[in-house]
């Protein structure tokens, strides 16, 4: 057996450091939104060096965690289905929603506090997508209302499940109730006015 070459081994190394770090800051993150970068080395097992060897600052580590948390959100959220009735469907992907949102708890105020508004709304494209597509079935059935910019409840919807986030992490509700809470103003929120 042939052995790896010097460089390839220390690149091996380096990557698995930085995915340590990664996953230590998710852990850590999700539980306290301040979590240190010495925290966050000593969870990983790597000195704060290495760390700073891999992300120059914080945001660039929270911006790094944010990527990867989307991505399994991401690989999550495709599966739920989206075929019916959009009231519906919209319970689905909200309860799929909630369910990644709290499991990344704090995560949610870290990268608020360290990311700028622009970098949040990159990190959420796809699931942006899928939000809208949802909200022009359901707006064109009649199912949600119209007669509001879809930006805006896009934007809404966003803000509703990391408040709720926010709550739980204060310790106002529970993360059961919080659900509740959020499908409930959710679709008030998009119910079509009635007739005055």
């Amino acid at each position: 057996m042939a052995t790896p070459e010097p460089n390839t081994t220390k690149r091996a190394d380096a990557r698995m450091n930085a995915a340590a770090i990664v996953d230590a800051a998710t852990r850590l993150l999700a539980r306290d939104p301040d979590a240190s970068l010495a925290d966050i080395a000593r969870e990983a097992g790597v000195g704060r060096v290495t760390l700073y060897g891999h992300f120059d600052s914080r945001a660039t580590l929270i911006a790094a965690v944010v990527d990867a948390a989307m991505a399994r959100a991401e690989s999550e959220l495709s599966d739920v289905d989206l075929d019916g009735e959009p009231v519906e469907v919209m319970r689905r992907l909200l309860a799929a929603s909630w369910r990644l949102t709290h499991r990344h708890g704090a995560l949610v105020q870290a990268a608020e506090k360290s990311l700028s508004s622009e970098d949040l709304h990159e990190a959420h494209l796809e699931p942006i997508a899928r939000m809208r597509t949802l909200l022009e079935r359901g707006r064109s059935a009649g199912r949600f209302r119209d007669d509001m910019p879809l930006a805006w409840q896009i934007t809404t919807i966003q803000d509703i499940l990391h408040g709720a986030s926010r709550a739980v992490y204060r310790g106002e509700h529970t993360p059961d109730v919080a659900g509740e809470l959020i499908e409930a103003t959710v679709l008030a929120v998009l119910a079509p006015p009635t007739g005055e």
